[in-house]
């Protein structure tokens, strides 16, 4: 079994922080342009949360793959088509109640592979 070198640079004083995956400065990095994929596996996750909400529904959306830009405009698009409110926050969209079914045939016409998750 071969080991990762430990001595691979992690901050560079010319650069700033660097990848360490291809070792460029993270503002400059190619891991993601050079595998054409976001982090994630490709299903888009919903799920069901009230904790920490007074009591109140949220749909939880996650794992969508786009920049900002083309999630802020999907959230705008589930909470049209839902005809609820919501929010965008930290690659998460957040759907007030619970439209878990709809926001789940939304997606698959629009090509996602959606899974339900939790309760």
């Amino acid at each position: 079994m071969q080991r990762k070198n430990d001595s691979t640079p992690v901050y560079s004083t010319e650069h700033g922080k660097l990848c360490p995956g291809c070792g460029y400065a993270t503002a400059h990095c190619v891991c993601k342009t050079r595998t054409g994929q976001s982090s994630g596996d490709g299903i888009v996750r919903l799920r069901r949360e009230s904790k920490g909400r007074g009591g109140k529904t949220v749909t939880i959306v996650e794992g969508l793959p786009g920049d900002d830009q083309a999630l802020k405009a999907m959230a705008k698009r589930l909470k049209q088509q839902c005809g609820v409110g919501g929010a965008l926050k930290a690659r998460t969209i957040e759907i007030q109640g619970d439209h878990r079914e709809r926001i789940a045939g939304l997606l698959r016409d629009q090509g996602y592979q959606v899974k339900l998750a939790g309760g």
